[in-house]
Order: C-alpha cells, then sequence, then structure tokens
C-alpha cells in the first residue's frame, strides 16, 4: 500500500511540474505578440474577428487570427486559412493553447482571437490564463445563453465583462447597456471606447462584397485606430479579407418546376434581435424581396430559441411559415396566434430533406423568398445539403441589369425600400457569398478554394523598421501612435 502512495506522491509532482514548464512555455509564446485582441459578445463575433484582422493586416502589420463560430478557422498572415482540427469534432478552451504556440511561431505585430467560452467563468480563463489581451472586444449584449450567462440581460452583460482585459482598453458598441459595461471596466482599470456605427458611411458599408453591420465595422476601424493603422487602409484590408463562412449571405437557385427562389441563410443569427436585423437588411438592400417564406428549424437542446423564432413571426410578416426539426410543436405554439395558421409542420427527429422539401418548395410560387432561421444543426443542414445540389438561377445578372435601370428611372421602383435601397441594390453583387452552401458541400469548395499548405514562415521581429515588442501585461500592446489618457468615447444619450 505504501508503495502505491508513494507511486502516487511521484505523479502528482510530475504532473504539476508538467503544468509549470507548460505555463512558462504558453506565457513565453504570448509576450512575443505584443497586440492580443480578444472579441466576446453574442453575436458576430467570427465576423469581427476577421474584420479585425483585415484591417490589421490592410496596415502593414502581421497578423494572425483565429475563428470559432460556424467553422473553425486559423487565419494565416497571407490571409490563406485552414480548418481548426478538433479531436472527435469537441471544441474546448484548451486548444487555445496550440493556437498561441501556433501564431507566436510567425513573430506576429498582433493575434486576433474569438472567444470561444460561454460559460462565464471559463471566459475569465480564456482571458486571464489563456489569451491575456490587451485590447478586448465586446461587440454586443443580446438574448442568448440566458441558462448559462443570464437569466436576465443585464446578468449577460456582466458575464462578458469578465473577458476584458486588466489595464488594457476594451472595444464595445453595446449602447443599451454601455453603463454597465463601464461600472466592470472601472472595476478592472480596462479603458472602455464606444465604437459609433454612426461614424461608418453607407458608402463604406457598399465596399463590402458580402453582408456586414455598421457595428461591426466601426468596432473593427476602432481597433486599428488604437494599434495606429488609418481608417482608409484598415477599410481596404477589411474589404480584402475572405468572409466567414455563416456569413448573412443570400443564394438563387431554380427549384422544380423551374421556379426562382432566392435563399437566405440567416441560421447564424440565433437571437430574435439579430434575426429581425438581418432579415430586415436583406429586405432593404432588396436581396430578397416579397412573397416572403419563414423557415424555422427547431433542436430538443434550444427549446427556448425555438420559441423566441416563432414569437417575432409577426414582425417577419411571411406567406408561409415552414418547421422543420424537432420538437416543431415549441415554434408552432409560441407564434401569435393571428398568424399561426400560416404554420406549417414539417418537422421530425430524424427526417431526411427529400420528405419535407418537395412539400415546402409546393407551397412557393415562382420569385418567392426563403429565409431560413433559427438553428442550423439536424433538419437545418439536410435543407442546406438540398439546396446546394439545385441548379443555380444564372438570371440574376440580367436582374441586377434590370434594377439599376429601375433605379435610374424611378429610385423607388420595384423595392419599397425608396432611393437608399435601390442605390444598394445595384452596389451589390447577385452573387452575394461565394462560400454559402454549407456544411458538407461547402466545405469541399471552400477547402479547395481557401486552403493550402504553406511553409512555416519566420518573421524577425524588429521586420519593416517596427520596434521591438515590449511584452508584458502591463502594456496595452504595440502600438504605433500611443494612445492617450482621458480620451474615452462615450455613446450618446
Amino acid at each position: 500500500m505504501l508503495y502505491l502512495y508513494f507511486v502516487l506522491l511521484i505523479g502528482g509532482v510530475f504532473l504539476l511540474v508538467a503544468g509549470i514548464v507548460e505555463q512558462r512555455r504558453h506565457y513565453a509564446a504570448l509576450h512575443t505578440v505584443p497586440t492580443r485582441v480578444l472579441v466576446n459578445g453574442i453575436r458576430g463575433k467570427s465576423s469581427i474577428t476577421r474584420l479585425c484582422a483585415g484591417a490589421l493586416r490592410g496596415g502593414g502589420l502581421v497578423t494572425v487570427a483565429k475563428t470559432t463560430g460556424t467553422a473553425a478557422r486559423f487565419i494565416h498572415p497571407d490571409a490563406t486559412e485552414e480548418p481548426v482540427y478538433r479531436k472527435f469534432g469537441i471544441a474546448n478552451v484548451v486548444e487555445q493553447i496550440a493556437i498561441v504556440r501556433r501564431a507566436a511561431s510567425y513573430r506576429p505585430h498582433a493575434l486576433v482571437i474569438e472567444c470561444m467560452a460561454v460559460m462565464p467563468a471559463l471566459q475569465e480563463v480564456n482571458q486571464s490564463k489563456l489569451i491575456r489581451s490587451t485590447i478586448g472586444v465586446l461587440c454586443n449584449v443580446r438574448e442568448d445563453h440566458l441558462a448559462e450567462m443570464g437569466p436576465t440581460l443585464d446578468d449577460v452583460a456582466r458575464s462578458l465583462c469578465r473577458s476584458m482585459p486588466e489595464n488594457g482598453i476594451c472595444v464595445t458598441a453595446e449602447k443599451e447597456r454601455f453603463h454597465i459595461l463601464q461600472e466592470e471596466a472601472d472595476a478592472r482599470n480596462c479603458r472602455l471606447v464606444y465604437a459609433d456605427p454612426e461614424t461608418v458611411t453607407d458608402d463604406e458599408l457598399r465596399g463590402f462584397s458580402w453582408f456586414t453591420f455598421k457595428e461591426n465595422v466601426a468596432i473593427a476601424l476602432t481597433v486599428a485606430e488604437l494599434v495606429g493603422v488609418e481608417r482608409q487602409v484598415a477599410l481596404q484590408g477589411m474589404y480584402d479579407a475572405p468572409p466567414d463562412p455563416g456569413v448573412l449571405s443570400v443564394e438563387r437557385y431554380v427549384a422544380p418546376g423551374n421556379r426562382r427562389l432566392a435563399f437566405a441563410n440567416v441560421f447564424a443569427a440565433n437571437d430574435p434581435e439579430s434575426t429581425l436585423m438581418n432579415v430586415n437588411q436583406l429586405l432593404d438592400l432588396g436581396a430578397v424581396s416579397r412573397p416572403l417564406n419563414v423557415v424555422i428549424n427547431c433542436r430538443p437542446d434550444r427549446v427556448e430559441r425555438n420559441g423566441q423564432m416563432g414569437e417575432i413571426i409577426p414582425d417577419l410578416r411571411p406567406d408561409n411559415v415552414f418547421v422543420i426539426g424537432h420538437p416543431a410543436k415549441s415554434a408552432i405554439d409560441a407564434i401569435p396566434a393571428p398568424w399561426r395558421d400560416r404554420a406549417v409542420d414539417l418537422g421530425g427527429e430524424r427526417r431526411a430533406a427529400e420528405e419535407f422539401m418537395p412539400a415546402m418548395l409546393d407551397r412557393m410560387p415562382d420569385g418567392s423568398s426563403l429565409v431560413a432561421i433559427g438553428n442550423i444543426h439536424g433538419q437545418g443542414e439536410e435543407l442546406l445539403e438540398y439546396l446546394a445540389e439545385l441548379p443555380a438561377d444564372e438570371s440574376g445578372a440580367e436582374a441586377g441589369a434590370g434594377a439599376e435601370e429601375a433605379s435610374d428611372a424611378d429610385p423607388g421602383h420595384g423595392t419599397g425600400h425608396g432611393p437608399v435601397a435601390a442605390s444598394a441594390v445595384t452596389a451589390q453583387p447577385m452573387h452575394l457569398d461565394p462560400y454559402a452552401s454549407y456544411p458538407a458541400a461547402y466545405e469541399e469548395r471552400y477547402q479547395v478554394a481557401q486552403t493550402q499548405e504553406i511553409p512555416l514562415v519566420r518573421i524577425p521581429a524588429q521586420s519593416a523598421g517596427t520596434p521591438p515588442p515590449p511584452g508584458g501585461q502591463e502594456s496595452f500592446g504595440w502600438f504605433r501612435q500611443p494612445v492617450q489618457e482621458g480620451d474615452r468615447r462615450t455613446p450618446p444619450a
């Protein structure tokens, strides 16, 4: 028995020493990256991560990034990317250690990384132990993950603040609960900077070939400004950055019976507020139009969210509401009574797309739009796979030309949203997102186009005349222009 205690003691000491060595190696890798940006929030983290990385690349900084959302990606300094390998397909915050070590091998000026923790305690560990960011981003506070971070939105805001860097800087576009974020920032001696969406013009937003929001662009521009990157080069870097696989996208197909169909993938907007924002933007831009149909995909582990999607149906005003997945009743019962007769129950726990898609397509006339909301996993993936096999609608270019002529003759004609929407339609390409169809069909095309084996590149710490990294958690990172104290920007009242 004494022998077993001795083995246990030796094993414990060995693990302790190994843990200390691993921690020191990790901190050494962190300190080779002078500017570390940790992106947290409820909605849009992956897109903001890509925008921030693009903005910094546009300023000539060697930048590595990693997203976690729809499809986790490691983004190299030359903007090429590859999927993040996960054993058994399970995400774990510990993977950030390997990401930091790999990023440090490039000796980059900046690392932009998406927070992958949901539990408040893990968010704090992700910041204080794994990333130790010099600039934090807290993009927004929305109604999601209430079971883990709630139950109220104020609780969610305080939970997200656990990722704020102590003695650092945090950038946010959250206006409604800015006062809560300010309290938490003051407790951490963290300078909170408000990224005002109104500073982003419509012309600047139209420079993107994919959909994004002014809030996201404003955050990326503010981060670039803090690091000393000029606005115009930062914008150009964002325009050149590849979009996230889960980005808001519209595809046009030819359904059976030679019926044209515009499909909007809004699965990535999991909460009701973001869903409404996304659909309204698509309508305003003319990317989708009425007759409008909505498909809600339900998941048994997201019953509350299923109901939230049903509750916003009156705001969307669709002709049909198709409910797929399981339990469909959780979404249908939440639809207000005056709209419930438009709901079509096509649900089922393991129902193949070949069973429910024909019934869905038969109810939509030629030229209809279909918007997918709720949850992507399960029957949502089946739906995307089915649509990916349909022939593409190649008449989009002609439609775009017709829209341009119509906008010249009458700015409000055909859109129902006035002059701004008409000009936005002409500025947007008809094929809005080249990375839209996923998971399986999308992954095959995306990896061929975006993933490539590249040799490990080691860049000297003082390349291009840049100052050496200061290192240490006390600094705000490597800034080409110092940030003056007392220049805190607050949201308008």
